[in-house]
């Protein structure tokens, strides 16, 4: 690894230095004394943040209060070696300087700047300044940083040779009508056509958008100027049907086809029961407004310099919409959820005017949330690539007594229930580990009754509480949950320590065991089977092994059957 060295004896490299410690420290100059060392992660987070901020410098050796003054630094002696860690962790080059001021070594740092559209991160996490703290990157800025990489909105283009008569008037007035109710303002009602879309910004000096085509366009007009906007609906009654036994080519602006669209699909909606004690409820096998959304996030975010359409493909239990173009930089399906990078703002701007959508990017939250309300699978994003964005509703309900129960917590609570903490429910409810960044979840939904935790640290388990198996007429799988682990581990060390009793176990091995337990609480399983009298160590506390007493014997642990 090669290091930016400059002949640190040169007079204008000093008085660079001296120009940074007399002038304000700002985003893009950060001092720190660091006279013995300074932490790798620490540097790795400032490097991480000037870089989010246009670049800058790290100076290490001088004190970041004025007036400032050099106190030497002894830190990244082999800045070789240490510019190679950046390199092979945060996977971009970093140049360092050693400067040997009078008063002592002054190690700098210069930090490149982000690319457009690209912020940095330190092992997923975006990092920025704020004051002399760094804090984890705010949402907005996140959005700011990714619509960087968004060229000019070709919803807002003026289409050419588009005219008024291309716009149907009966979509101008469901707009209309759409628009008054959202906003309230009854003036809009005695606007002209021209008015109501030029306040709209869907006309310019009379030019018509892409995004006034493409939402109220006639059918002749969308076959001129935007035939890519047709959506395409077609049902077929099993998976294995090749060819659809119903479809319909909706090439109309979205205003006048949207309802129709929608009545195509609940006509094939089967209605799904669940038993909630002597009652018996119903739900859609997809829900409308997940439906909804994924229809408005097909339209407000394809790409229109693509040729192909929006397929709409229904099957008894599953549905699918694939549109062109694949997701806007900086967006996946990992963190769809958390980024969203609108590629139609004036299409968006326009459903958000009409109460379709409450903010921009939200239809994916309310998808999954829906989902998981229903005990149903998340939408996948399977097949999504550069090319396309395609999304699958589940309709399947997985568990008609968890989904009752999912019924009851909704109703009960008049706060409501976080998008986070139905990830942690579905989670656990399918006995599936809950990722750290989900953990702060945890308190708030024990506190609410929903879950129960067993153990702590590392091993600690999260259960669904009491009242779920007692709802569902379970209360003993609720027993063998919470209550049979504990004697079963005990177990599996006793057939361990019995099996090995000829030169014993020592504690390593035991944790070998039992993986998922800290020290502490494989300690305490230990001292119970002392107790019990069923096995003691021999040796010193760190040479010593675990040997069983006679007349113990390891039960055989149960399955979880």
């Amino acid at each position: 690894m090669s290091v930016s060295w400059r002949d640190m004896s040169d007079p204008s490299t000093l008085q660079e230095l001296q120009r940074w410690m007399e002038g304000r420290e700002d985003e893009h100059v950060e001092f720190k004394a660091a006279e013995r060392a300074y932490g790798h992660d620490d540097l790795l987070r400032y490097c991480v943040a000037l870089a989010n901020e246009g670049g800058g410098v790290l100076v290490l050796g001088v004190t970041d209060k004025r007036p400032r003054h050099v106190v030497g630094s002894r830190a990244c002696t082999d800045l070789g070696a240490k510019l190679k860690q950046i390199l092979d962790t945060l996977h971009f080059r970093i140049d360092a300087e050693e400067v040997p001021h009078p008063d002592g070594r002054v190690v700098v740092f210069r930090v490149p700047s982000r690319p457009v559209g690209t912020p940095r991160d330190l092992r997923g996490q975006y990092w920025m300044r704020s004051g002399e703290s760094l804090v984890p990157m705010t949402s907005d800025k996140l959005r700011q940083i990714f619509a960087e990489a968004q060229g000019p909105d070709f919803s807002a283009q003026i289409c050419r040779g588009a005219a008024m008569s291309d716009l149907a008037p009966e979509a101008i007035e469901r707009f209309r009508t759409l628009w008054v109710r959202k906003s309230g303002n009854e003036e809009l009602r005695s606007l002209s056509h021209e008015r109501l879309l030029a306040d709209a910004e869907l006309t310019f000096d009379g030019g018509i958008t892409y995004a006034a085509l493409a939402l109220m366009g006639t059918r002749a007009a969308l076959g001129r100027h935007l035939a890519q906007a047709e959506i395409i609906f077609e049902y077929r009654s099993s998976d294995a049907s090749i060819e659809a036994q119903f479809r319909h080519d909706h090439r109309e602006g979205f205003f006048l086809i949207d309802d129709v669209l929608r009545e195509q699909i609940n006509a094939r909606n089967e209605v799904q029961t669940f038993r909630d004690g002597l009652f018996v409820g119903s739900i859609p096998t997809f829900n409308e407004i997940a439906v909804r959304e994924a229809l408005l996030n097909a339209v407000a975010h394809r790409d229109y310099a693509l040729g192909g359409s929006v397929f709409v493909r229904q099957h008894p239990r599953r549905l699918n919409v694939v549109s062109p173009g694949g997701l806007p930089n900086g967006v996946t399906p990992d963190n769809i959820i958390e980024r969203h990078v609108p590629r139609n703002r004036r299409i968006a701007q326009t459903f958000q005017y009409c109460g379709f959508v409450e903010r921009s990017g939200q239809g994916i939250d309310r998808m999954v949330r829906t989902s998981l309300e229903e005990a149903k699978h998340p939408p996948d994003f399977e097949g999504t690539d550069a090319w396309q964005v395609s999304v699958t509703l589940h309709g399947t309900v997985l568990d008609e007594r968890f989904l009752a129960f999912m019924q009851k917590l909704k109703h009960e609570s008049s706060a409501g229930f976080h998008l986070d903490d139905l990830v942690v429910l579905d989670l656990v409810h399918r006995d599936e580990p809950v990722p750290p960044k989900y953990r702060d979840r945890i308190n708030s939904l024990r506190d609410r009754g929903a879950i129960e935790t067993i153990g702590r640290g590392r091993g600690q388990r999260v259960v669904l509480a009491r009242q779920f198996y007692e709802f569902v007429g379970k209360p003993g799988d609720y027993t063998r949950r919470k209550g049979l682990d504990h004697e079963t581990n005990k177990q599996l060390l006793l057939r361990h320590i019995t099996e090995n009793a000829q030169i014993g176990s020592p504690m390593a091995d035991l944790q070998d065991v039992l993986p998922a337990l800290s020290r502490g609480q494989l300690r305490g399983l230990l001292n119970e089977l002392r107790q019990e009298g069923k096995a003691e160590p021999r040796g010193t506390t760190r040479a010593a092994r675990w040997h069983p007493l006679p007349g113990s014997r390891a039960a055989e642990p149960s399955d979880g059957g």
